[in-house]
């Protein structure tokens, strides 16, 4: 009886550790329905701003290939802005503010979700900062309906879908190429195929797990060993460098006072600074910085110490050892996990266009 107890404890106990596992990435997102004439018109709709009420607001405004497939800012600006990327600005006149959050890289998105030794199921996976929506085809309808993403004010909430299939039934080009009839999802599933293309699976890093010994520096190497003592992995983990949970790191949000965000990837993050939900941090070594402190932070208020005026904090964070020698290192790692390898084309017209 009592080797029986320990044997369910022990396997109780593992089961609730963190898998600190990291490796490659699958080589392909796509799924049997992603057929070539789907994902040729999910560009289209991905970069015609005819998506958005305000007919001035693409899904490659904020998700540019220019800027990593981000854009590059602190917070988006959607509607009533002009320009892409850092030099977008509001109109003159204009009442809408910056949203709140960092706009995510869409690069590797179709991964969102995935776990190390666990089927992937790509209608589960977590998107945006709060997972509050499951999969990309229910992300790309998200942005159509936020007031100040693609919205505006041209009309209600309820009303933006069926206005952006109207406005798509008005162009002959978009009738014919959807082949029967538009609806949302078919323009969902479209753009979701394309974004499954917008992959780096051949990042140093993946070659490296992959076998190839000399796709990573020694500099890299002892990196990844650094990043994993040091206890980065706790929550960086698996194909994407996340485990898509939601963890309190000290910081708040200011629109709604949410304190846990989303694990973000640590892939091609040399593309997508500035960093962190907020996007308040230009710099990897100001990141490194931040949790520099925050390990200090938590060991005194997760011993004990007065919390009454602190955003709550991850008890992970005991758990936690970086020193300040293991930055350079972890950086060099950080680097392995960048791609230029991935598709940064536009398409040269738009059936919305004059002409088109």
């Amino acid at each position: 009886m009592l080797s029986t107890l320990v044997v369910i404890l022990a396997a109780a106990t593992a089961a609730s550790q963190p898998n600190t596992k990291i490796e490659a990435l699958p080589r392909s997102a796509a799924l049997p329905g992603d057929t070539p004439s789907k994902i040729a018109l999910g560009r289209l709709l991905f970069f015609d701003p005819i998506l958005s009420a305000t007919r001035d607001v693409a899904c490659a405004t904020c998700h540019h290939p220019q800027h990593g497939w981000a854009d590059g800012r602190p917070t988006p600006l959607g509607v009533h802005a002009s320009g892409i990327g850092p030099g977008r600005k509001l109109i003159q006149g204009a009442a809408f503010l910056p949203l709140t959050r960092n706009t995510p890289t869409i690069l590797n998105a179709a991964f969102n979700g995935i776990e190390t030794g666990k089927p992937f199921d790509p209608a589960k996976s977590p998107m945006f900062w709060d997972n509050r929506v499951r999969s990309l085809e229910a992300q790309a309808l998200a942005p159509i309906r936020q007031r100040e993403e693609m919205r505006g004010d041209v009309c209600s909430e309820g009303d933006a879908v069926p206005s952006m299939i109207e406005r798509l039934n008005s162009i002959p080009e978009y009738v014919k190429l959807f082949e029967t009839e538009i609806t949302a999802d078919k323009v969902s599933q479209a753009i979701a195929a394309y974004e499954r293309t917008l992959i780096t699976p051949d990042a140093p890093f993946d070659r490296f797990m992959r076998g190839d010994k000399t796709a990573m520096t020694a500099e890299q190497q002892q990196g990844m060993a650094a990043f994993q003592k040091a206890g980065c992995a706790l929550c960086h983990n698996g194909p994407m460098l996340s485990d898509f949970k939601l963890h309190a790191i000290g910081q708040t949000d200011s629109a709604t006072n949410r304190t846990e965000f989303r694990t973000p990837s640590l892939r091609n993050l040399k593309h997508t600074a500035p960093y962190m939900h907020h996007g308040g941090t230009l710099t990897l070594d100001e990141v490194l910085l931040f949790y520099d402190r925050l390990m200090d932070q938590a060991a005194e208020t997760l011993e004990g110490g007065d919390t009454s005026t602190l955003p709550p904090l991850d008890p992970l964070l005991r758990q936690m050892n970086m020193l300040p020698e293991d930055h350079a290192p972890i950086k060099a790692f950080l680097e392995a996990l960048n791609s230029d390898d991935y598709d940064k084309s536009v398409p040269e017209r738009l059936p919305s266009q004059p002409g088109g």
